[in-house]
């Protein structure tokens, strides 16, 4: 029977192991028991400059076909380069040669939840009511987090690859489905899927003259002022607040509509910006109820995970509360519940809704430990 104590010299974290076997890739340490092998392994193992662990020494009575056929790899990542072929580039290849993101380890992650609780209007007038309750974004609304955990998720996008779409944890792959954002986020995910297709500065001024109601000059010097086919969310709102007060009820929607999105599930790394292609989902006020919003908050939740697992990328775009109410849901040990959540009267409300943020209670490098042992603690939850 193998028994025995790991102890981790950075963090002083002390692990008894007995008939187990850990393993962890690339964030903490690699370590592997075998319990099989009684013979001792000739199997000698040297990373090149470049990270790569060369072709593996051959066991005593193997042929030199399995040489040619043995996969280079990397030290506490994978061997079979064929599948993670961005792992090159993955932070993960950088955190074990002790290369952080930068002096403070974790991910800029911004969540708009407090400008969206000054922005959101206790109550709609009735005209704009009707087209925001049936494009089925309302839910939106409600469901942002005051505040982000940056450590937390953090953690887990460190396990994200670009590759499988999913987290790479010691028990298995997860990943996050539309099953889960129709759960936590009541957005629909059956309908039209489209994505808009970029434009161009031009485009963008006429877009915001035909559908937000403003002038040639105005538009232009905005789209100027923000270097690119976006607009401000700022911007969006005050266009929200003129045209509400002059009644102009379709291009008060329009405004508020791309500023709510462009808050939350299509929010941009730039955290003040949002892409003028979307303008181009509510031309038709009565129509845009039949996109899956679902869908579309998933792949641009996807897209920056897989641009934030690259050690290049310093922050998080896409609705982060997606992603930490995701994993306060499977893992509820690092979750808070709201203290105002009645499961009893909140029945029917968006999942995403009974969580809160949880101020200050892990720092980064205890979260990444947390990710070796989450799945044990939560079984017993």
């Amino acid at each position: 029977m193998y028994t025995g104590t790991l102890k981790s010299k950075s963090s002083g974290l002390k692990i008894v192991y007995r008939n187990t076997s850990l393993k962890c890739s690339g964030l903490l340490f690699f370590w592997t028991l075998n319990r099989k092998s009684s013979r001792k392994s000739s199997v000698v193992r040297r990373r090149g400059a470049d990270g790569r662990i060369p072709v593996r020494t051959l066991d005593r009575g193997a042929s030199s076909s399995a040489a040619a056929a043995e996969p280079t790899g990397y030290p506490g990542g994978p061997y079979d380069t064929s599948l993670l072929v961005k792992y090159e580039h993955h932070v993960a290849r950088h955190i074990w040669f002790g290369e952080e993101r930068g002096p403070k380890k974790e991910l800029k992650v911004a969540g708009h939840g407090l400008k969206l609780n000054s922005r959101v209007p206790l109550a709609l007038p009735p005209q704009m009511e009707s087209w925001v309750s049936r494009s089925g974004l309302a839910s939106l609304q409600r469901t942002s987090l005051n505040k982000i955990d940056t450590n937390l998720v953090s953690a887990f996008v460190e396990r994200w690859h670009l590759e499988t779409s999913s987290f790479h944890m010691p028990f298995g792959e997860m990943s996050i489905t539309l099953d889960d954002v129709a759960c936590l986020l009541h957005l629909p995910i059956r309908g039209i899927f489209w994505s808009p297709q970029d434009v161009t500065e031009e485009l963008a001024v006429e877009l915001a003259v035909d559908y937000l109601g403003v002038s040639q000059s105005q538009a232009q010097s905005h789209v100027r002022s923000c270097r690119g086919s976006y607009y401000k969310l700022e911007w969006l709102y005050d266009i929200f607040v003129h045209h509400r007060a002059a009644s102009s009820w379709a291009y008060a929607t329009r405004a508020y509509l791309l500023m709510l999105v462009g808050s939350t599930i299509f929010a941009d790394k730039t955290f003040t910006l949002v892409e003028a292609r979307y303008l181009l989902l509510f031309r038709d006020l009565d129509g845009c109820s039949g996109y899956s919003w679902g869908a579309a908050a998933l792949v641009t939740l996807y897209r920056y995970l897989g641009d934030a697992s690259m050690y290049s990328c310093k922050q998080l775009g896409g609705y982060p509360t997606l992603l930490q109410c995701w994993i306060h849901e499977y893992f509820p040990t690092v979750g808070k519940r709201g203290e105002n959540w009645n499961p009893a009267g909140n029945c029917g409300l968006p999942r995403a809704m009974r969580w809160s943020y949880r101020q200050g209670v892990h720092s980064f490098l205890i979260y990444l430990k947390l990710c070796i042992f989450l799945v044990h603690i939560d079984y017993m939850y």
